[in-house]
């Protein structure tokens, strides 16, 4: 049976530039790093973003930016604080979609590698009730 969201593995070209991206928005907590060693496929780091696993992999073998992205649940109330945050960074923001007024907002950013993130206010229950 599934349980739930084990981890998220994304692959980037430099593990150190993202990781310091991952503590300047998410406030990650780094909890490993392979250094030379490589266990997988690739050097990797493993983080913790507000409890949820999340690891990188270093490798050159970058595809272009897709829609495919990964989620994290903000406060509305720090909407704002981190939408500054990520317009004073060194990192490319995506328009958001067109919403329905009741289903939360989003800012969406590119990694340095076409990794695409958002950051989402609403919830599930809110954007079923907004599409009924």
């Amino acid at each position: 049976m599934v349980e739930g969201l084990s981890h998220s593995t994304l692959v980037v070209t430099d593990l150190d530039r993202t990781a310091q991206l991952f503590s300047d928005i998410f406030e990650a907590e780094e909890v490993y790093d392979s250094g030379a060693k490589k266990h997988s496929f690739f050097k990797e780091k493993s983080f913790l973003i507000a409890g949820v696993w999340v690891a990188i992999m270093e490798s050159e073998d970058i595809k272009n930016e897709t829609y495919h992205h990964v989620a994290f649940k903000l406060s509305d109330s720090d909407y704002e604080a981190y939408k500054e945050k990520l317009e004073i960074s060194d990192i490319r923001m995506r328009e958001s979609r067109p919403r329905i007024e009741c289903e939360g907002r989003s800012l969406y950013f590119y990694d340095y590698d076409n990794n695409l993130f958002e950051l989402h206010t609403g919830t599930l229950e809110e954007r079923l009730d907004s599409y009924n």
